[in-house]
């Protein structure tokens, strides 16, 4: 199940931070045209909003459970991107968008197993938890 997580964490990080980046970088023009068509209603105010949440969530998932500082950190950061994919399910939603939906609730499912995984199930010991097993020093 460790690994299981860490595989999802992954690729969750990866399709997160890409997409952040986009977001964080693309004009609204380029992001219409890359098929992100909401922007036209919302603005590129919330899409830089949003694709900061999916960058700084994409590092949530990895880091404080890759270097054992504060892990549950990656637990709430994947609460935070299931929050970012009922955002997104709603905007779709409203817009009549239904073919974007199923994209949305695949990846908030992924980001729940995380979420439970890793606050309940498969928690990551901190740095300060983990026995050194003898070692000197």
């Amino acid at each position: 199940m460790h690994i299981a997580l860490w595989i999802v964490q992954i690729l969750l990080a990866l399709a997160f931070g890409a997409s952040g980046l986009l977001k964080l970088t693309l004009g609204a023009e380029e992001l219409i045209a890359n098929g992100m068509l909401w922007v036209e209603t919302t603005g590129i105010v919330i899409a830089r909003l949003a694709g900061a949440g999916e960058l700084l969530g994409a590092v949530g998932l990895i880091l404080p459970a890759a270097l054992r500082i504060q892990p549950r950190l990656t637990g709430y950061a994947a609460l935070g991107l299931v929050a970012v994919m009922i955002g997104a399910v709603a905007t779709h939603v409203i817009r009549g968008e239904y073919a974007f939906i199923v994209m949305n609730v695949v990846l908030g499912l992924l980001a729940a197993f995380v979420t439970w995984g890793r606050l309940f199930a498969h928690p990551i010991a901190p740095h300060d938890e983990v026995p050194d097993h003898g070692n000197p020093g």
